[in-house]
């Protein structure tokens, strides 16, 4: 910016904006203002209404795209789920708008892309809002945009990518990646990502193997992350785990479990795991009682739990890693308590086994409602209330061999207000780039002062869009993107974690009716089998 340098391509050097489509993959909220930061050393206008013919088409995805509003000011296109197939239709009729020339007015290029399934153009729509400050409707204002988005699910997981850019510099996970599975039946109560990537699609055994090795060959990487939602529940996980390492043996192959359910981390597994290098092993109880995990539908009893850890120990295992959120709904100070007693628990297992100390690592996140999750009209807790909890767990987990990592409650209350915002945020999130704001997901660059003058000036309140419970009947501002769960289905789960009452995994169990039964043979199969036993 001072040299008057236009961001470009890390490959060619070419400047921004001289590109046809600038995309954008939105995975957290707090990046936002760094999308605007971008464009803007690209020397590309923010706003979408001040880009003209000139201007690259800009585009967005991910997850964050299942409530596009708070970003609506400055993406010309959403991306709503799975890109894989929809990126090509969109790319082709880009294509199709090229050809005809400079005549060719962009407004032109947004109708025709707004019929495409899959697609979200915000400058086709009008937002109206309640005298009292609520959200009213979006409704379409051209004849081509559709009134509800759906989103695209594709049947066939692609072909992995095996040629990755290649850092040259340090990163924080230098190793390869290869996604075995998309999409999680477990129905974890507070996870967006379980409900907006169903159903499940698994990547056949062989073709993860082959993979393995062109990362190998092109990479150098002897270290391979097996990514999914949930790692263990691949389909025979143990045989895949022990084929990789005896075909590439000879590369001293190291790989990475993230996201392993306590119930799916079996003693085989362990085993499997034994003489080679020990990944790290990180287990999510989310929760300090049965009682919570009940109502958030972790169906994860604490003696399995402490069976899995003791298991790990003996096997050579010193180092664990534990996820708590605080905040959940309904939670007290017995359920913090609980945390304690259950670290205390899976630490004494450590002690006993070959008189090893083990090394705990306790991460406390805080509770976000989001967008398309049985808890989307739940209310946060306020920043005192978090600090009361984490001041109680720092006295009761000070202990040799245990550390803990807590999220700034700011940062998690600026989350929610993003998370489960309207179209109105764009001010904010403008006026807060204006006054600095940029890279808010890391503690050092975090301004919650500029946010808060931002806020102001907008004649909006934080606590309006993340501390306060919605009526289930509520208009919502992402009810216009539907992602294949239907409404009924959240309210149906919202009702039951009140009662405390478990839904189990539709994989193993009966079909749930979430929304999705007629996707996909399996998902058919069961929604007949669960009618069939109805009559």
């Amino acid at each position: 910016r001072t040299e008057g340098i236009p961001l470009f391509s890390l490959e060619s050097k070419h400047p921004l904006k001289d590109f046809d489509i600038i995309g954008f993959s939105l995975g957290y909220e707090l990046t936002y203002t760094n999308v605007l930061n971008m464009l803007n050393l690209a020397q590309i206008p923010v706003l979408t209404s001040e880009r003209d013919d000139s201007h690259p088409i800009v585009i967005a995805g991910g997850s964050c795209a299942l409530n596009p509003e708070p970003m609506a000011d400055f993406i010309d296109f959403f991306i709503i789920g799975d890109g894989e197939e929809v990126l090509l239709e969109l790319l082709d009729a880009f294509r199709d708008w090229k050809r005809q020339g400079k005549g060719a007015p962009r407004k032109q290029l947004f109708g025709q892309v707004a019929t495409i399934p899959g697609i979200y153009v915000p400058s086709l729509y009008q937002v109206e809002y309640q005298a009292d400050g609520l959200f009213k409707s979006i409704t379409p204002t051209v004849a081509q945009a559709r009134p509800t988005i759906e989103r695209r699910i594709v049947t066939k997981l692609p072909p992995p990518v095996t040629k990755p850019v290649v850092p040259y510099i340090q990163v924080v996970h230098d190793r390869g990646a290869i996604e075995i599975q998309r999409g999680c039946s477990r129905g974890c109560r507070f996870c967006q990502a379980g409900n907006i990537y169903r159903p499940v699609r698994e990547r056949p055994q062989e073709e993860v193997l082959q993979a393995v090795g062109e990362l190998i060959a092109n990479c150098g990487y002897n270290e391979v992350s097996l990514v999914s939602l949930s790692t263990g529940d691949y389909f025979n996980i143990d045989e895949l785990i022990a084929s990789l390492f005896h075909r590439y043996q000879s590369h001293n192959l190291s790989l990475s479990l993230p996201s392993l359910y306590i119930d799916s981390f079996s003693v085989r597994l362990m085993d499997s795991l034994l003489y080679h290098k020990k990944p790290g092993l990180t287990f999510a109880p989310e929760a300090g009682s049965e009682r919570l995990r009940r109502i958030i539908n972790k169906n994860i009893p604490e003696d399995e739990l402490l069976k899995t850890a003791a298991a790990a120990f003996d096997r050579g295992w010193t180092s664990l890693k534990l996820y708590f959120m605080l905040g959940l709904p309904t939670e007290t100070t017995d359920d913090i308590d609980g945390i304690i007693q259950l670290v205390d628990k899976v630490r004494a297992l450590g002690r006993e086994a070959k008189g090893k100390r083990p090394q705990l690592r306790i991460s406390l996140s805080t509770f976000v409602p989001k967008p398309h999750t049985p808890f989307q009209w739940v209310a946060q807790e306020s920043e005192q209330q978090l600090n009361a909890k984490h001041e109680l767990l720092k006295l009761g987990l000070r202990r040799k061999g245990i550390r803990l990592w807590w999220h700034d409650p700011k940062v998690s209350l600026l989350e929610a207000v993003l998370s489960r915002g309207d179209r109105r945020l764009g001010k904010v999130i403008y006026r807060a780039w204006q006054l600095g704001s940029i890279f808010d997901g890391w503690s050092e660059h975090f301004n919650y002062e500029n946010w808060l003058s931002a806020f102001k000036e907008a004649g909006l309140e934080p606590g309006f869009y993340a501390q306060r419970e919605r009526p289930l009947d509520e208009s919502l501002p992402w009810a216009h993107i539907d992602v294949g769960i239907a409404t009924t289905f959240l309210k149906r789960e919202y009702q039951r974690a009140i009662e405390g009452k478990e839904t189990p995994d539709c994989r193993y169990k009966a079909c749930n009716v979430c929304g999705l039964q007629h996707w996909q043979p399996a998902c058919q199969q069961k929604y007949q089998e669960l009618n069939q036993s109805r009559r």
